[in-house]
């Protein structure tokens, strides 16, 4: 049996399955490996993050057929509210009437749920599930991956999707520019008293930001009669993280309530407790000989706009177009050409979004009460600039700069 595809995904998370997608509805054929078990990663509770996907990336979603799948199960995000510790000089980002939301939070178990799906009904994808890697190969003919179980999988380009500790960037040699944030961040869910109105919020605190973002309300009321959901992501500095994961959920629930001011009214934990550990990370080059990097395997940063997975599926669009277009002219997906165009289209957009979401999180970090009143003077004076607004609204959206065709509104 010929086992050679065009492309060799390894790793079929969230942004290797939705490249695996948009590939297939380009005629781009691929084998996907993953070493989990697609049963244990959407099993109820395994992973408790959400994740805020843009407008560009609901495009992507949309043009590869998910948007029957998911539109029900996104919250829209109407406004998003950026405050310093709840004092005066708050921003709120809200579009102009008419006009579309912010993004639509979605917890990452639904998306997985729905890319899981659609890969199962799609011939171009051979789908390797329980798969471990030991071995890889390139070369000027091609790429191959070799399984534990001894199957071959050949192909023209090896991807790197394994996520931030990817072997097959370590493999190739690929450098990290990489600092530790030495904070990690606390995730789980809520359910509350009053609705989030579907507003996003962005409380910044000296020892790390704290973030509420809507969720769709629960299909049943909770023990104390709540449905209205949020996400929660609190970040901790490390020397507490261990502290604040032990507390009892009466406690801990304290403590989130403490800092919410009364936002939402009573509040109710309805998931676990999550931890994890939050850095920088950026690949040095994200191609090399048949072999290119997406999403976390290429750059990892913090959560604090809810932007990695985003830039992630910028990554997938852009490396799709490159090669439906090379592949149009004949071109094979592994050449190096092509590979050329990736990364240099993709330079800017990682650089500066990363840095800014770096300056972000070092400017909101600065302790002391002069550094949150001249925080909180800049923020009143963004707050009253409908342009600088509407720029940074766009960023957020993920609708500035040059948009692979799959990310445009079709």
């Amino acid at each position: 049996m010929d086992n050679t595809r065009d492309l060799v995904i390894l790793g079929g998370g969230l942004v290797g399955m939705t490249l695996a997608l948009a590939a297939a509805r380009q005629g781009i054929t691929s084998h996907v490996v993953e070493r989990e078990d697609p049963a244990d990663l959407t099993a109820e509770g395994v992973d408790g993050r959400a994740s805020a996907i843009s407008s560009a990336s609901w495009n992507l979603f949309r043009n590869i057929g998910l948007a029957e799948a998911l539109t029900p199960l996104g919250c829209p995000i109407d406004a998003i509210a950026v405050t310093d510790q709840h004092k005066p000089g708050r921003i709120d980002f809200r579009p102009d009437p008419g006009a579309e939301s912010l993004g639509r939070m979605y917890a990452n178990r639904d998306i997985r749920l729905a890319l899981f799906e659609a890969a199962r009904h799609e011939p171009a994808i051979a789908w390797h599930t329980h798969a471990q890697v030991t071995g890889r190969e390139r070369g000027p003919h091609g790429v191959a991956a070799t399984l534990a179980d001894g199957q071959v999988l050949k192909g023209s380009l090896l991807v790197g999707a394994e996520g931030r500790r990817s072997p097959t960037r370590e493999e190739e040699g690929i450098g990290l520019v990489a600092w530790d944030y030495r904070h990690r961040a606390i995730v789980t869910a809520l359910a509350h008293e009053k609705p989030h109105d579907n507003v996003a919020w962005e409380i910044f605190y000296a020892a790390g930001p704290f973030a509420l973002l809507p969720l769709n309300d629960l299909p049943e009321p909770t023990a104390r009669g709540y449905r209205h959901r949020s996400a929660l992501v609190w970040t901790v500095p490390e020397k507490d993280a261990a502290g604040v994961t032990a507390l009892s959920d009466a406690t801990f629930l304290a403590e989130v309530a403490r800092r919410m001011e009364g936002l939402f009214g009573g509040i109710e934990l309805i998931a676990r407790r999550m931890a994890y550990p939050l850095t920088y990370q950026n690949a040095t080059r994200i191609t090399g000989e048949r072999l290119a990097l997406v999403g976390d395997a290429a750059h990892g940063m913090h959560p604090i706009a809810g932007q990695g997975l985003n830039l992630g599926l910028r990554d997938v669009g852009a490396l799709v177009e490159v090669l439906a277009d090379g592949m149009r002219l004949g071109l094979e997906p592994g050449d190096a050409q092509l590979l050329k165009r990736y990364e240099n289209w993709r330079a800017l957009d990682i650089f500066s979004t990363m840095s800014v979401m770096d300056g972000i999180v070092r400017l909101f970090g600065v302790p002391g009460r002069k550094a949150s009143a001249i925080r909180r003077l800049g923020m009143a004076g963004v707050q009253r600039m409908p342009l600088l607004k509407r720029f940074f609204m766009d960023e957020a959206r993920g609708l500035s700069g040059h948009l692979p065709a799959l990310l445009r509104a079709a």
